[in-house]
Parts: C-alpha cells; sequence; structure tokens
C-alpha cells in the first residue's frame, strides 16, 4: 500500500501527518515552533532549528505508525505564506527567518500607498502590499541589515526552504509566490518592473525557478534522508501556501464554498475565474488548481490569540489539565457554554499580532467590569475573533454575486462544536467541518498522492480523500444578539482609531 506524507510548517507547531490513499489520517506528530522575539512586532524563527523539527516530525511518524518508509510514494509540504527565509551565498541561512506574523515593516506599505507606489504594483499583482509580504521585509533588510541583504542567494517561503532541505533542488511553488507580490499574476510569473518599484532589482536572480503544486520538484537526497528516516529519492512535489492546502483539504473546488482558516491568521477565502481587480479585497493570488485564482481576505487575527490567553493568564489551569490527562480547550469550550450568547463580555479585540484596521492597533479588552471572570474573557476571544472573520467575510461578499452554499471551516474553531455553531450564528450561514484534523497536512498530502498516480488530477484526488463530517446551521435566536455584538464590536474599532499612532510612538520611543 502506498502511504502519503505531509508536512505542515504553521506559526505555531510543526506537523507531520501520513496518509493512505483514501486520505485516512494513519498517524501525526506534532512540535512546538519555537518564536524568538527579538523586539515589539519582530517575530523570528531559528531555521537551523525548524528544520531538524521537521527531520524529527516525519522520522517520528515514520516510528510511530510502524510504516515503512520504502511504503512512502510521495511528501507534499505546506507552510505559512508571506513571512521570508532566506539562504546565504555561504550556503547556510542568512538569517533567522521572518515569520508572517512580523510587523516590523510596518512603514513600508504605508510609504508605498502614499507615494503611488501601490496603485502601480497592484495593477500587476492584484494585491495590497502587506508588511509581512517578502517585498517589505526585503526593503527593511535593505536598510536595516545590508550584510544580510548582500549575502542573499535564494528567497524561499516557508515550505519551499524545507523542500530545499530535503532534496538540495532550490524552487519557487507558485501558490506561495503569487500571493507574495513578487509575481505578475496577468503573466503569472516574475516581473522585474515590480521589483523596480520596491527598490529590490538586485535581488532578481535570488528568485528560485518557479513550480506547481502537483509537479514532482526533487527528490529526498541521501544527507536528508539519514536526518528523517525517509529512502533517497523518495519524491516531492511543490506543495503548496497552506491556506490552499487546507481549502483542499475541506473539498472547496468550486466558487460555491468559502473556507475560513481559523488559525494563526485569519483566512477567509474563495475561488473564482477572474481575480478581483477593483482593489476590494486584500488580495488575489493563483490557486492550485489553476484554472481559479484565490480571492483572500485575511489578517494574524485568529485562533492565535486564543494560545496566547491560554498560555499566559491560565498557564496552572494547562498543567492541571496536562496532569489529569484533560485537554484545556474542552475547558474553554466549556466555559464559553456556560455563559450566555445574550450576556455582554468585554469587547476583545484579536490584535495581539497584529490587526486588520490599522497598521498599529493593539489587542483589548474593551468593556471589563468586576463581575466578569475568566469564563466571561473567553467567550469574548471567541466572540472577537468571530467577529473579526465576519468583517473579513463582509468584503468578500460583496465581490460575489451569489450568496455561498455554506462555509468550510479549519483550524483550531473547527475542533470546537461551541465556536464552529458560534461562527454559524456570527456569520449567518451554515458551517460544515470536515473529518481531517490537521488539513494543512492532508491539502499537501492530496497533490503528492496526484503526482504518484494514484489519481489523475486533484478533483479525483479531494473527491476520494475528504469528507464533511458536521454541519452547524446558524440558529434564528442567537443572529440578532451577535448582530448587535459585531456592531458593538466595530463601533469600539472606530472609537480607538486615533489612538493607535500615539501608542506606537511611545513604544518606539522606549526602545531607544
Amino acid at each position: 500500500m502506498h502511504y502519503f506524507i505531509g508536512l505542515d510548517n504553521g506559526g505555531t507547531a510543526t506537523k507531520a501527518a501520513l496518509f493512505d490513499r483514501r486520505g485516512k489520517e494513519i498517524g501525526k506528530e506534532v512540535v512546538a515552533t519555537a518564536s524568538i522575539t527579538p523586539k515589539p512586532g519582530f517575530v523570528e524563527r531559528d531555521m537551523e532549528e525548524m528544520w531538524e523539527a521537521n527531520c524529527r516530525v516525519i522520522s517520528r511518524v515514520l516510528s510511530k505508525t510502524g510504516v515503512d518508509a520504502k511504503d512512502v510514494a510521495g511528501i507534499g509540504i505546506a507552510g505559512h505564506g508571506k513571512g521570508l527565509y532566506l539562504w546565504g551565498k555561504d550556503e547556510k541561512p542568512a538569517r533567522n527567518g521572518i515569520i508572517s506574523t512580523d510587523n516590523r515593516a510596518w512603514a513600508y506599505p504605508k510609504r508605498w500607498a502614499e507615494d503611488g507606489t501601490e496603485e502601480k504594483v497592484f495593477a500587476r499583482t492584484a494585491q495590497h502590499i502587506l508588511a509581512c509580504q517578502p517585498v517589505s521585509l526585503l526593503a527593511w533588510l535593505r536598510d536595516n541589515e545590508p550584510e544580510s541583504y548582500r549575502n542573499i542567494r535564494w528567497v524561499f517561503e516557508c515550505k519551499d526552504y524545507v523542500r530545499f532541505r530535503l532534496t538540495g533542488e532550490a524552487k519557487a511553488e507558485i501558490t506561495d509566490y503569487s500571493g507574495a507580490n513578487l509575481m505578475n499574476l496577468h503573466t503569472r510569473d516574475y516581473d522585474r518592473e515590480l521589483l523596480k518599484l520596491f527598490g529590490l532589482e538586485e535581488i532578481a536572480e535570488a528568485l528560485p525557478p518557479l513550480c506547481r503544486a502537483t509537479e514532482i520538484c526533487g527528490r529526498v537526497t541521501e544527507e536528508a534522508a539519514e536526518r528523517c528516516g525517509l529512502l533517497p529519492g523518495t519524491p516531492v512535489v511543490g506543495g503548496m501556501f497552506d491556506i490552499n492546502a487546507c481549502a483542499l483539504a475541506a473539498g472547496v473546488t468550486d466558487p460555491d464554498r468559502i473556507c475560513m482558516i481559523a488559525g494563526t491568521w485569519s483566512i477567509n477565502e474563495y475561488v473564482r475565474r477572474e481575480p478581483v481587480t477593483d482593489g476590494s479585497v486584500l488580495m488575489n493570488s493563483l490557486f492550485c488548481l489553476p484554472e481559479f485564482y484565490l480571492i483572500e481576505e485575511s489578517s494574524p487575527t485568529s485562533a492565535g490569540n486564543n494560545e496566547w490567553f491560554v498560555r499566559e493568564l491560565l498557564p496552572e489551569l494547562g498543567e492541571a489539565c496536562r496532569e489529569h490527562g484533560e485537554s484545556i480547550y474542552e475547558v474553554l469550550n466549556q466555559w464559553v457554554d456556560e455563559i450566555g450568547a445574550e450576556e455582554f463580555v468585554p469587547v476583545f479585540l484579536p490584535f495581539l499580532m497584529a490587526s486588520n484596521v490599522h497598521p498599529n492597533a493593539k489587542g483589548s479588552f474593551v468593556g471589563l467590569s468586576l463581575n466578569h471572570s475568566r469564563k466571561h474573557m473567553a467567550r469574548s476571544i471567541y466572540e472577537g475573533i468571530a467577529f473579526c472573520h465576519r468583517m473579513h467575510l463582509e468584503r468578500l461578499l460583496k465581490t460575489r454575486t451569489e450568496m455561498p452554499a455554506c462555509i468550510r471551516l479549519a483550524g483550531g474553531a473547527a475542533r470546537s462544536e461551541v465556536w464552529a455553531q458560534m461562527f454559524a450564528d456570527v456569520m449567518k450561514l451554515p458551517v460544515e467541518t470536515v473529518e481531517a484534523n490537521e488539513t494543512g497536512a492532508l491539502g499537501c498530502a492530496i497533490p503528492a498522492a496526484v503526482a504518484a498516480g494514484e489519481y489523475p488530477d486533484l478533483y479525483t484526488a479531494v473527491e476520494n480523500m475528504t469528507a464533511v463530517s458536521k454541519r452547524f446551521e446558524p440558529n434564528p435566536a442567537r443572529t440578532g444578539i451577535y448582530d448587535r455584538k459585531y456592531a458593538l464590536y466595530c463601533r469600539t474599532i472606530d472609537c480607538l482609531d486615533g489612538v493607535w499612532s500615539e501608542m506606537q510612538a511611545m513604544i518606539e520611543g522606549s526602545e531607544t
């Protein structure tokens, strides 16, 4: 029997999952991702440690499942988009990797919007410019770390770096690079005029050759095989941007469904045959199904905020749950369920990493009072994250002539029935979850199955390897309550708009 490994390099964890040809998860391994935060707004990762983590999860999942490496017919890799992973001319990482939640380059998109650069860029990429995209980070390095900048041999996205370490072949898979403001979406190729607009002409030769998601982009080298337990020569496909992988594993292969991913980022997306070029959505990129564009509204404002709440404010509860073999997330679900939707809880702005409303907005609880407990705060976090997704959804819906049939939900919220029902009530649309627990890993194992010849194309592979598990219908008794709460959420954001720049100035002043 053939098996397929999906590697998922996210913002908070590195995962390997092993699947059979029907998409059944045979086993998985997870290693927490260590972040380096040298300054406020800076979020980095040790690239050697990251490579070791990938080797570790691969070897562990093979050992745990007892599957012989010779039966692994292919590997696909997904990773967070945006961010920056640089390989140096000295044949080692040029510096730490930069994660997609990094906000150090926030001033560059602002400047490019003001001087007209963004308008010229948008005509070629159909994307607004983000502080966490490679172009902003490269400009920041050019101006602040010239030695690192001069040493660049390859400009990688997260998963393309991992594939490079597995195979020794430098390739750039298009779903990632088309979402990085490095490609012209109309020609589907690199564009030197873009680099000129950004003042980055000199890195043109450091952009790896482009490849497709289902393309075999290399084979596991002997050195990599020795470290991770795979056989030398095992094929590795291009893989994809993790939001493509999650959409594919959620069965989003036509425009009828919207995919929401509640992970580190709030991802809200659907596919269509033409890009949205009026500037009303954050970005368009190339989907792994080549006939479609991926229409995306996103920000680093989702379940990562809940992870912070667990880690920083509930450490003793987490320890107690571990001692008793319980899940702290089940405890949170119970807490949220205890506090009714009709009860007022603080307005939570899920901007601990960055925001979708102002480049310097910060995470906030607004409206705390003495009667509020940690249970109320837990509900306010669930609600605030859902409201942020709704803000993105409303922008997407304005680009459509028909309402979607449903939302396919992935990420942390999809593993909570309480939260999934809240998403249905807040969005006022049916929400479906899928059987796969690790949608990112399954999504990139699917093209590996296609490349290995198990299925003739991605459509057939998705039909055979994915399935819906549960459906949540909006509750009319709660949709009106959430409408009022959402209006207050938006009003709170408007009222605080003038505060963020002053707060950022104070933060920067304290660093000097």
